[in-house]
């Protein structure tokens, strides 16, 4: 094992190594009552899946894409193949197959490791640069005209290509000088112990004797991730192992996370606020992580946090949002005894501290800290968590920054804030406004991005001439340097006498009415327009629409859209008054981190 490496130049390898030196024997990954994988054997894991894949000439620098739902096996995939100085490319698993093709050929993936449910994304394609597929649910390689070969089979012919190699390094010694000699020989003995740390020696050798030397650095690119925006424009965002790590640092600064943490894991592994938050951080601090075996569903959620009863969970708004308008907004605002006590305010915070009991206790009964990030949280949902004294902490961030760049811990969170920018992270307001403060927020830190893939032009543009990375948020910071996020600069709108309208400020007025699942806020010929996507089963149960004929139940829908249209009027500036609310009966399509992907829509 390698000593203690600086911080500041460490690399993933380094940060799974020494963390399987403190932490062999503890429980690293698991299904939610699967066998446990401790630290010591995904490290055994790790080191063969790096021999396989360089039997399937993998070299550093080369490209391997990742699609699959969350698993241990996604993980060892993610760290053997930023171990071995290759690039993973993780592919989120809800693309469409003419994305998942796109991002394959553009990134120039030799391999592509995949779980079963996901494979029908990459057969029956023509890909110029893939040579192998990697089944992710057992490690085996999928052979087009041929049986699959298994794990153990495949690394025990990597291993005698590499027996091949040494052989020929031998050889060489019989010519070679003195310190070459040396070299040579102390990777053959070292390949008695362990013969996957021999074979990355070996071809180092190699390829410092073709002029192609290769050492795993900080600077050393880990991944490439493709966004998935709410502009629909896809690009592949290039982090470095420092970008990873020093993120993945500050993060525990900000929230400490210990090995007697266990988190379970509900996001996307390919998005980067999972990938850093939910597997970097908890491996690197010893706790362990736990994945469903189906999809996160009420039906299968609720019995695995009972089960897991989990300290630390990194959610998106939508799941919290879902869980509150349905379940407990319901019995909070009814007619009744709990309904009168909710409109007196210390009598409100005791109910409400007493349904926050219930909701901790849906998630286990050991959550010590809720991470919500990715998108916007709506603010009665947070009102409500304040009050009910449940652990969250709103983070802000993006994929270019790996992803963290704001936050706080729960008993430090300021409602609608983020929180102060985390540490070795610089923000500030770009051009801020004379009276509200208000302007784009840009930052500067170790955790940004190198650069865009094979687009200058994109990476030029998002940086200032200075260096400082365009967010593309708009944002004040107070006085006591805490952020607070107004919008997209691109989805303001432009008022009748040049005021600032902020679509999502609307929108959380709009979410906050009855019967409201989400909204849609955008202008049409100068007019501000909304979509409204209605909770269907309330409305089904509150107005017994089953027993309604068609038309009936066209006539209660639009009066109640008319409704809202006046309420939310009745709360905003005149200049940013509905002038029209359309129904969106299906609903809106989303980003991983359910963004509501915009451009969609204002296409129509």
């Amino acid at each position: 094992m390698e000593d203690r490496v600086n911080e500041q130049e460490m690399t993933l390898k380094d940060l799974l190594e020494q963390s399987v030196a403190k932490h062999a024997d503890r429980v690293a990954l698991s299904f939610v009552g699967g066998d446990p994988l401790h630290y010591s054997r995904l490290l055994e894991l790790v080191r063969d899946l790096e021999t396989l894949l360089a039997g399937c000439e993998v070299r550093p620098g080369d490209k391997v894409a990742i699609i699959g739902e969350n698993m241990p096996h996604w993980a060892v995939t993610y760290f053997a193949v930023t171990s071995m100085g290759a690039v993973a490319v993780p592919i989120l698993q809800e693309f469409h197959c003419s994305a998942v093709h796109h991002i394959l050929r553009h990134s120039e993936a030799k391999v592509v490791v995949v779980s079963s449910r996901y494979i029908d994304k990459v057969e029956g394609e023509s890909f110029p640069d893939l040579k192998t597929v990697i089944n992710m649910d057992d490690l085996s390689v999928v052979n087009e005209d041929a049986p699959k070969t298994t794990f153990s089979e495949a690394v025990e012919a990597a291993r005698e290509t590499f027996e091949e190699l040494s052989e020929k390094a031998r050889k060489y010694m019989d010519r070679a000088d003195d310190s070459t000699k040396a070299r040579v020989t102390e990777a053959y003995d070292s390949a008695r112990e362990k013969f996957s740390e021999f074979s990355l020696k070996a071809r180092k050798f190699f390829d410092r004797k073709t002029g192609k030397a290769f050492k795993l650095t900080s600077e050393t690119v880990a991944a490439i991730l493709y966004t998935s925006g709410t502009t629909g424009h896809s690009k592949g965002v290039v982090l470095t192992h420092g970008n990873l790590v020093s993120n993945a640092f500050a993060g525990i600064q900000t929230i400490p996370v210990f090995e007697t943490d266990r988190f379970l894991s509900v996001l996307p592994m390919a998005h980067t606020y999972e990938c850093t938050v939910g597997l970097i951080i908890p491996l690197h601090c010893g706790s362990s992580v736990a994945y469903l075996q189906r999809p996160p569903t009420p039906r299968t959620l609720l019995p695995a946090m009972e089960k897991v009863q989990p300290t630390v969970m990194n959610i998106v708004p939508l799941i919290i949002e879902k869980i509150y308008k349905k379940r407990i907004k319901p019995k909070l605002s009814s007619k009744g005894l709990m309904g009168g006590l909710m409109k007196i305010g210390a009598a409100r915070r005791k109910v409400s501290r007493i349904a926050g009991k219930k909701l901790i206790e849906a998630f286990g009964g050991e959550l010590r800290c809720l991470c919500i990030g990715g998108a916007a949280l709506a603010p009665e949902v947070e009102e409500f968590l304040h009050e009910a004294e449940v652990p969250y902490a709103i983070g802000y961030g993006m994929t270019e920054t790996a992803p963290l760049l704001a936050g706080t811990r729960p008993e430090k969170q300021k409602l609608r804030a983020i929180g102060p920018q985390i540490a070795g992270i610089q923000l500030k307001i770009l051009d801020p406004h004379p009276e509200t403060g208000e302007g784009e927020i840009i930052a500067k830190g170790p955790n940004v991005m190198r650069e865009y893939y094979k687009a200058p032009n994109d990476t030029k543009s998002t940086f200032t001439e200075d260096g400082w990375l365009l967010t593309g948020d708009l944002g004040i910071i107070d006085e006591d340097g805490y952020l607070f996020i107004k919008g997209r600069l691109k989805n303001v709108i432009i008022g009748p006498s040049g005021e600032n309208i902020y679509p999502e400020e609307v929108e959380s007025i709009i979410n906050q009415c009855d019967y409201v699942m989400e909204s849609l806020v955008y202008d049409v010929d100068g007019k501000v327009i909304a979509r409204i996507h209605l909770n269907y089963d309330a409305l089904d149960e509150e107005l017994g629409a089953g027993k309604m004929i068609e038309s009936e139940v066209r006539s209660k829908i639009k009066a109640l859209l008319e409704d809202v249209r006046t309420e939310v009027n009745s709360k905003v500036s005149s200049f940013a008054r509905l002038s029209r609310v359309i129904e969106q009966v299906e609903p809106f399509e989303k980003t991983p981190t359910q963004k509501i992907k915009r451009f969609i829509y204002l296409d129509k």
